[in-house]
């Protein structure tokens, strides 16, 4: 049922040596990767040369999540209907489009929209050079070894692209990552005519038959999802009109689309999806972990520029000890579970103890003028434990049937790369809003004009002396919280029952997927002949 022959990329010429085709494939999945609408490293830079708000810019960068999520239901409709060169030409093109438009505009609705389309071209061509490659990573098919890879090269190009962004917004202007991108971009188009044909090895099969309406209400869903979490701060939650209008259209949208879903043929995401206890249980502990890992984002970033006083190079040079974690973190996983097939209870606890330690590390050792290299290790266990869990998450969707594999990884692309992260950030951004004002009264309450030192001090001294310690205590507070949450999953996971290895997650052939396609076009069509 798998291809077993030797490995080749028949869209490029034969004069290219076989064994520098691959690395070509990969060099365009990094310009890929690197080629969002935005690029959030350089979001302060960002708002001080444009009229836009930080939620503004935070909002349009999740968009291109939510376009990139979507776009895992309908991937291999798009492989089987377009060549690798036309399919790489096409996205290298939407995407200089995107990166011209998110330059320019100083709109909310073009940028959002705009990089909700970015993401869409930017997973299409990831796919297409991936797809590609897949029988050189892993001959069998083996979706546990392909996704140790995918997480390696995706969560990799993350970090190098928020350093690239942030030396070039330092040493020149942030709108120079956008020329870079166009001009990488340019070179993939160039490389693309010369190098490879419009070769292929399967015939065509149109797009008829996908719910378009579907996914759109979907998106809507989790744009408005992400509304209330990015704008729910600033508009002081559901005091405000426009945080009670997101919330009531996003759950009529919603309802409304889970209704189609019961009843049309080909919903985007079918209700069967959902039943799968690989989908939901997922989807459900991604949610737990991004609220875990949520403090390196509003926590971190406080801390090291408000308390520690780090500059922007200082910060966004902890990303190599982030890129170091990702790349153990993804070897180690190919060794233990990919090849010695560990077992999921096995790879979960100890992605959840890095985690554990990550917190517990910042609970204990935060303190005023804390030296850098003391970040490394709790940053190192962040990214170690993360890449180990979602590699794991990634596999045991193969225990999906096919007919829903690619919804599962849509369902699972919705928390882990669309409103998770965004919902963990305003979780515990309203918690420390709140844990701040708290202990700004306790500490506030101390200082009289009986203290002998508070007449030392001048007003602003001592309010801004005021502000970092009750900071200082909010953040040691809610990583005290976060522990125990995360003691509390570490516990149910140890005493949870599970001997399930990642055996048989070999991927179908291109041939039997496309087989399983014709054959539920044919269907459709009889229906609606004989309807």
């Amino acid at each position: 049922m798998h291809e077993t022959g030797p490995f080749s990329i028949p869209a490029i010429r034969d004069f290219v040596p076989s064994k520098l085709r691959p690395w070509i494939i990969i060099a365009f999945v990094i310009v890929f990767q690197f080629s969002g609408g935005l690029y959030l490293a350089a979001v302060n830079e960002m708002v001080g040369s444009t009229a836009l708000m930080q939620e503004d810019i935070m909002m349009a960068g999740y968009a291109s999540m939510v376009g990139m999520g979507l776009t895992f239901a309908i991937m291999f409709r798009l492989k089987f209907r377009f060549t690798s060169k036309a399919s790489l030409m096409t996205c290298s093109i939407a995407l200089i489009i995107s990166n011209l438009i998110c330059m320019h505009t100083h709109s909310i609705p073009v940028l959002v929209i705009t990089c909700f389309f970015a993401g869409i071209f930017r997973m299409w061509a990831t796919f297409e050079c991936n797809s590609t490659i897949q029988l050189w990573l892993t001959p069998k098919r083996d979706l546990s070894v392909f996704f140790c890879f995918i997480y390696l090269l995706v969560q990799s190009c993350i970090q190098l692209s928020g350093l690239v962004t942030i030396y070039t917004a330092f040493w020149a202007k942030w709108e120079y990552m956008h020329w870079l991108i166009i001009g990488l971009l340019l070179l993939v188009m160039l490389v693309t005519l010369w190098l490879f044909r419009s070769y292929r090895s399967l015939p065509k099969l149109p797009l008829f038959g996908i719910d378009w309406l579907g996914a759109l209400m979907w998106g809507l869903v989790l744009l408005c999802i992400l509304f209330v979490c990015v704008y729910g701060e600033h508009y002081d939650w559901y005091q405000s009109f426009q945080i009670r209008a997101a919330t009531i259209i996003g759950t009529l949208i919603l309802v409304l689309n889970l209704w189609r879903a019961s009843f049309i043929r080909h919903p985007f995401i079918a209700l069967k999806t959902w039943t799968y206890r690989s989908v939901w249980l997922p989807f459900i502990l991604y949610i737990v972990i991004d609220i875990l890992l949520a403090p390196s984002h509003p926590f971190e970033h406080v801390y090291m520029e408000g308390i520690l006083g780090y500059d922007a190079l200082n910060v966004i040079s902890l990303n190599w000890v982030v890129l170091l974690g990702i790349v153990v973190g993804a070897g180690f996983t190919f060794f233990t579970f990919s090849r010695r097939k560990w077992r999921y209870k096995t790879m979960t606890v100890i992605a959840f103890s890095s985690i554990t330690g990550y917190l517990m590390y910042f609970y204990f050792g935060i303190e005023y003028a804390l030296p850098k290299e003391t970040l490394f290790i709790p940053l190192f266990l962040r990214s170690f434990g993360y890449v180990m869990i979602a590699i794991c998450f990634l596999t045991v969707l193969s225990r999906v049937p096919f007919q829903h594999f690619f919804q599962a990884l849509s369902v699972q692309s919705f928390v882990s790369a669309g409103f998770g992260g965004a919902l963990g950030t305003a979780i515990l951004g309203h918690a420390l809003n709140g844990a701040m004002k708290k202990n700004a009264m306790l500490l506030g309450a101390g200082l009289d004009h009986v203290n002998p030192f508070v007449s030392r001090i001048s007003a602003g001294e001592l309010y801004g002396a005021v502000q970092q310690q009750a900071l200082m205590v909010s953040m040691k507070e809610l990583y005290g919280w976060l522990i125990l949450l995360a003691l509390f999953c570490l516990l149910v996971f140890l005493v949870y029952e599970s001997d399930i290895r990642p055996y048989k997650v070999l991927h179908p052939t291109y041939r039997s997927i496309r087989r399983f396609v014709k054959h539920e076009l044919r269907m459709d069509k009889k229906l609606e002949a004989t309807g």
